[in-house]
């Protein structure tokens, strides 16, 4: 293709003309593709000799055939291409003979003779005129109409198209009126300047038969006379073409060795494609002699590699061989199909296994997998992080010495032979008593065996169950607030009235009569305080929340406790930095002092043996970007078993409590975005006796709206050292 293409374009066959430009991106283009050409042939028969080298099968005769097909087509393209370059030279030593060479030089000068004649016709024409001009200086300066007449007629006298006086910048002064029928063309740029030191300037004809000059005027000062002269046109085109053609004529000798390689290239080209394609045809024959025995060779290699998806082509034509290759491929069919089996249960316990993981790995619930002897086999992340456990020690170890209590419902669930099994249990994990609804599940086997797997699954349900507590004692409160407050008044107001009405007239066991009444009297205001407790739990305030400083809450909720408990030493560590925040001043004020109240009972419930007093520090600052206060006593402590359930309604360790006091707090701080934390008191501090109850809360612009903060502090209500 590339050799047809440039042939076409050296011998002129085409609009692209083969000047030095075009005859070197031919060679270019030609030398590439006998680059590419040599390359292939390369690489043929390096392949060729590496497989005689390697000992591949029949490769000797592959060498023959190859090389016997290679020299029958490669000595007559050689012998064609000598030929054609010979006579190539020949032809071009006659195209640039001398002969030639004088012809088109004398025809070239034959129309230059003719242009440059006019042109000293026309400079002697300029030159005379601007004489007559220059001697006319006075008529310039004193009648302009009439110069223009003397420069008419001087115009027309001396057969000139147009005459014109221009200044130095080539605009028209003035202009001869004659009778050619084309307006005077502007001067070509520079032409002026050039005739500035007064030497006629001469301008040839180029693509129009016209021809000009410019000449300064040597009286008139800063004019320049411009004539227009039209020559023969057909001489002027036949200069033209004389002139391109020598041109030609000159860049095709130039480009003669050029040429000739450009011409010898696709000769050679043509060779190498003839050399080529022998030697492909050899290989092709030599394929067809060998292939079969070749191909068996190879599917045999391939299969000892382990792949058995090859198959040996099995053609009529190959005779006994074809019978071999069709007994191997049944063989291959074969092994094929027991291993894609094999590969396919294994794929489907793969595919099982991962399922098996990712559900295991994305539900919330704990996950644990037992064996028919008790032996954990699973554990998902959940179960880890609910019950505190690592999956690498609990694998491989009997469930009931890794989690007692989940190994006890496990045991009573496998011994009572159902499907499903669901018990709670409650115990402690991490250092906090949590409650867990367990449920065990059979898992028969898919053989029909006997022996059975479980599916134990663990839900920590202790937010749930506090949260339904709660809500049932909330219910219980406002019940008791409703049927116990309505006959207190009446009742209390009989008595006083009884007191006032028959306490003159009794004489008799008048001391009597007063200590019941003042009893029934006292005992009224002590219930009615209890149900005013009952209400201000099951109907809490919503907060009115404003930008305080909490201190000053801390300092009041302290000193009302402080001046009813002189036998208590209060220490304050407030800080100096402020805690700014937005809360209810009111409500906080009131969880302050019912922490504190319950600090200084805790305080009254312990016998100080060593003879020391009660302390109480309340100490308040920002830590880890939140409010942080603790309320620290040196009192009975909390227990430690059932201690998160001291935040529930009517929990108490006190005779006389309620158990209301830590649940309305823990609710006045959740609705402000906080959480309470109950732990045993720091060992720097009497030496860890006691009790520490820390409220943490928001800073100003973290403070939550309080359905949201009760939302989610009911979610993440969690363990935090000994407490919850």
């Amino acid at each position: 293709m590339t050799a047809a293409i440039s042939f076409t374009i050296l011998v002129g066959a085409t609009p692209i003309t083969p000047n030095e430009s075009t005859t070197l991106a031919l060679i270019a283009l030609n030398a590439a593709f006998v680059l590419i050409l040599i390359a292939l042939v390369g690489r043929e028969v390096h392949r060729i000799l590496m497989a005689r080298r390697h000992g591949k099968a029949a490769s000797r005769l592959h060498v023959r055939i190859v090389a016997m097909f290679a020299l029958v087509a490669a000595i007559p393209a050689i012998m064609v291409a000598i030929i054609a370059s010979i006579t190539l030279d020949i032809g071009l030593d006659r195209w640039f003979e001398i002969r030639t060479k004088t012809i088109v030089n004398s025809s070239l000068s034959i129309a230059d003779a003719y242009v440059q004649e006019n042109a000293r016709n026309l400079q002697g024409t300029t030159l005379s005129m601007a004489y007559d001009l220059d001697a006319s200086r006075t008529l310039y300066g004193l009648d302009r109409t009439g110069f223009l007449d003397l420069m008419n007629k001087e115009a027309v006298g001396r057969s000139l198209a147009h005459a014109a006086l221009i200044k130095p910048d080539g605009s028209f002064v003035m202009s001869a009126k004659t009778d050619t029928d084309f307006a005077m063309p502007e001067p070509p740029e520079g032409a002026v300047a050039s005739a500035a030191d007064g030497k006629p300037v001469l301008i040839e004809p180029k693509t129009r038969n016209i021809m000009g000059a410019i000449v300064k005027l040597r009286e008139i000062e800063g004019l320049y006379l411009y004539t227009i002269r039209l020559v023969d046109p057909e001489v002027i085109k036949a200069r033209q073409i004389v002139r391109s053609n020598t041109d030609e004529y000159r860049g095709l000798e130039d480009n003669r060795r050029t040429s000739q390689v450009a011409f010898a290239l696709p000769y050679l080209s043509l060779t190498l494609i003839i050399i080529l394609s022998a030697i492909w045809t050899g290989i092709a024959v030599a394929d067809r002699l060998v292939r079969p025995i070749r191909q068996l060779i190879g599917a045999a290699d391939e299969v000892a590699t382990g792949n058995l998806d090859v198959a040996v082509p099995v053609r009529p034509s190959d005779g006994d061989v074809a019978s071999l290759g069709d007994t191997f491929n049944k063989m291959l069919l074969e092994l094929k199909s027991q291993r894609n089996e094999i590969l396919s249960a294994k794929d489907l316990i793969d595919e099982r296994r991962r399922f098996s993981e990712a559900v295991l790995a994305g539900v919330t619930a704990g996950v644990i997998g037992v064996d028919p002897y008790g032996i954990v086999t699973i554990v998902n992340r959940s179960a880890e992080a609910m019950l505190a456990i690592s999956a690498s020690a609990a694998l491989g170890q009997n469930l009931s010495a890794v989690l007692p209590h989940v190994g006890r419902v496990f045991e009573i669930g496998r011994k009572s032979g159902k499907p499903v099994y669901r018990e709670q249990v409650t115990f402690y994990r991490a250092g906090a008593e949590r409650t867990f609804n367990v449920q065990i599940t059979i898992e028969a086997g898919d053989d029909g065996s006997e022996e059975k797997s479980y599916v134990v699954t663990v839900d920590d349900i202790t937010d749930l169950v506090q949260a339904q507590r709660s809500s049932a004692w909330a219910d219980v409160a406002r019940r008791i607030a409703h049927e116990i407050k309505n006959p207190l008044t009446p009742i209390q107001l009989s008595a006083e009235r009884i007191k006032r009405r028959y306490g003159k007239v009794i004489t008799e066991d008048r001391e009597v009569f007063d200590q019941c009444t003042d009893t029934i009297i006292r005992q009224v205001e002590d219930i009615g305080r209890m149900v005013d407790e009952f209400s201000a739990f099951a109907r809490m305030p919503k907060p009115e929340m404003k930008a305080i400083d909490l201190r000053e809450s801390l300092r009041e909720a302290s000193f009302l406790v402080e001046v009813s408990r002189a036998d208590i030493t209060f220490e304050r560590i407030f800080g100096s930095e402020p805690l700014k925040g937005t809360f209810d001043s009111r409500l906080m004020a009131q969880a302050f002092g019912n922490v504190i109240k319950n600090a200084a009972e805790a305080i009254d419930g312990l016998e100080q043996k060593d003879g020391s007093h009660g302390i109480i520090r309340i100490q308040a600052g920002r830590q880890n970007g939140v409010i942080r206060i603790d309320v620290i006593d040196n009192g009975k402590g909390l227990p430690r078993e059932n201690r998160q359930r001291l935040l529930e309604p009517y929990m108490t360790t006190r005779e006389k409590g309620t158990g209301l006091g830590l649940a309305i707090v823990k609710k006045i701080v959740e609705d402000h975005g906080g959480r309470l934390e109950l732990h045993d008191a720091p060992a720097d501090f009497h030496d860890g006796r006691g009790a520490m109850i820390s409220i943490i809360l928001p800073p100003a612009a973290a403070t939550a709206p309080r359905g949201e903060s009760r939302a989610e502090n009911e979610r993440e209500t969690e363990k935090v050292g000994n407490g919850v």
